[in-house]
């Protein structure tokens, strides 16, 4: 049983050491996902440590202590996505109903065919916009029945997995669709305008993950959350980012995304609402995302039941308060991050200056 707890705790080691290296490969770059299994194999090998291990042997004691600091290496990482922590994000009281904004975000699985589940759900819900990602011609026509309510639309049908289309309630404002770091990786960009008049900056995403089966390094992902934190970083609009960004909350790489943006995590505070993947309840992790300005509070958030894809839909609900800003701070970003973030786009060919800025020409007249 010691020689089991002893490659086990070598293993922890590793998952816990190599992402340190920002090894950008995709294998080291996984090993940021599982954050919160390893969490609890941490506990368990501590736990199993002090019933079969020998502690007047000096290997032991080296390899407790090891474990240890991998359990609260590892907790610095996740224990901000749970109630234990304080909210970024201060919650919505009274708020007049016209400076609202709700949104569905969901990958919908470009062969899945259960259209039916996500009109029920925007049925339900009734978002002021509803974000679709791996939708394909297919999905355009099926969906089509919303524009009666939602007739604003941005549509950008893909057979490759990265398609997306944009339906809103609200009119939609310097719509623009880009291809930011690869060729047929869209993004969505555009100004939204709330009922008081209001107008909302908002990007929406869907870069390529680092995989064997796609990229096999994380650099064009990395690049392209960059390049939108790097364009944002400077406006004094209110914005959103959001989409399935084929990275976790609690990475290295959507960390620096947020201190370079300084947008805030509605989560923190709140809980992971893990969305990927359905099918896999002991490996699920938070995967779509929704990120704002201070210029917003949250009235809710939540994951949606599953529609049969990997993804569970996220429902955001937010508030425009921008009376609020002085009361909420999200990550700030020291020279070595701003260093790495410019390193990351001059490796991978990319600029902030090729991110669309909507509504920021009106703003600065």
């Amino acid at each position: 049983m010691s020689t089991i707890i002893t490659i086990c705790a070598v293993l922890t080691v590793l998952f816990t050491v190599l992402p340190l290296s920002r090894n950008k490969h995709w294998i080291v770059r996984s090993m940021d996902f599982p954050r919160l299994q390893i969490t609890v194999f941490c506990m368990a090998i501590l736990v199993a440590s002090f019933f079969y291990l020998d502690f007047q042997n000096w290997f032991s004691i080296v390899l407790v202590i090891a474990v240890s600091v991998c359990l609260l290496y590892q907790l610095w990482w996740v224990l901000p996505y749970t109630p234990f922590w304080s909210r970024e994000v201060k919650s919505c009281k009274e708020v007049d109903p016209d400076r609202r904004l709700s949104i569905i975000t969901s990958n919908v699985l470009t062969p899945n065919r259960n259209v039916g589940a996500l009109l029920e759900l925007v049925n339900k819900y009734q978002p002021d916009i509803l974000v679709t990602l791996e939708s394909d011609l297919w999905w355009e026509e099926q969906l089509a029945v919303l524009e009666v309510e939602m007739p604003y639309t941005v549509k950008c049908p893909l057979d490759n997995l990265y398609g997306m289309h944009v339906y809103s309630k609200l009119p939609l404002h310097d719509q623009e669709i880009s291809f930011l770091i690869e060729h047929d990786v869209p993004s969505i960009h555009l100004a939204i305008e709330l009922r008081s008049g209001d107008r909302v900056r908002a990007h929406f995403l869907h870069p390529a993950p680092p995989s064997p089966t796609e990229n096999t390094e994380s650099s064009e992902r990395d690049a392209e959350l960059i390049a939108v934190a790097k364009s944002i970083a400077d406006s004094d609009q209110p914005i959103i980012v959001a989409g399935d960004l084929n990275d976790v909350a609690w990475s290295s790489t959507t960390r620096l995304f947020r201190k370079i943006s300084g947008l805030l995590d509605p989560r923190i505070g709140r809980g992971m609402l893990n969305t990927f993947h359905v099918q896999l309840p002991i490996a699920r992790w938070p995967m779509d995302h929704l990120f704002h300005s201070s210029h917003f509070t949250l009235c809710s958030i939540q994951r949606l039941p599953s529609i049969s894809s990997d993804h569970f839909p996220l429902y955001t609900s937010l508030a425009f308060t921008p009376a609020q800003q002085p009361n909420q701070e999200g990550l700030e970003a020291d020279q070595e991050d701003h260093q790495r973030a410019e390193d990351t786009l001059v490796e991978n060919g990319g600029s902030s200056d090729d991110v669309p800025e909507p509504n920021e020409r009106k703003q600065n007249k």
